[in-house]
């Protein structure tokens, strides 16, 4: 366990691996998937044609603050979310097909409401009653394709677009909307890039 731990240290120190903004990897989620059922969700995306859009390990990640709110690390939706998730990995791929999402990382996605609430969310979070995700873009990534996205296909989509302080962005198809960096609805991510 510890071998494969520091060869997987070893390979994003030596960049043939990249670093990952959220410590949730592929072998934590190995650990948590052997309990848990998650092949009706895995399926349901194949069938969507929807597999692999987002890293399963980071579409099934809960919140960030899950160690302080004693929650699991990944979380599968309930069934009636799923269509919720199908529009919303739509979306990214569309965005991602369109040249406006290159590379990203999924820190949150669903949160169950106990974990929400715990986790500072917003009262009616598109997090738990719907399907959204908070993702990172490398340093060097220009968000403004986003919000060009957002001025010219948003409302077709129901897309919800903001930025938190911390600098993640919000993704969701919860309702045509868009808010700044200090989260208030009065402002516009968007318009204060443009």
């Amino acid at each position: 366990m510890k071998r494969a731990r520091f060869w997987l240290l070893a390979m994003v120190l030596t960049g043939l691996l990249p670093a990952q903004a959220d410590e949730r990897d592929l072998w934590m989620f190995a650990q948590w998937a052997g309990d848990h059922e998650n092949r009706g969700f895995r399926e349901m995306l194949v069938q969507a044609r929807l597999y692999g859009v987002v890293p399963i390990h980071q579409l099934l990640r809960s919140a960030s603050d899950w160690r302080l709110c004693r929650a699991e690390p990944f979380a599968v939706p309930p069934r009636d979310h799923w269509p919720a998730v199908r529009s919303t990995l739509a979306l990214l791929q569309a965005l991602g097909r369109q040249g406006a999402l290159g590379e990203f990382e999924v820190v949150s996605a669903y949160r169950a409401p106990r974990l929400n609430a715990c986790a500072g969310g917003a009262r009616d979070s598109a997090h738990m009653r719907a399907f959204a995700v908070d993702l990172l873009l490398p340093p060097w990534a220009d968000p403004r394709p986003l919000c060009t996205f957002w001025q010219q296909h948003g409302q077709a989509w129901n897309m919800g677009l903001g930025r938190y302080p911390s600098g993640r962005i919000h993704i969701d198809t919860a309702g045509y909307r868009t808010w700044g960096g200090d989260g208030g609805a009065g402002s516009s991510f968007c318009t204060r890039l443009n």
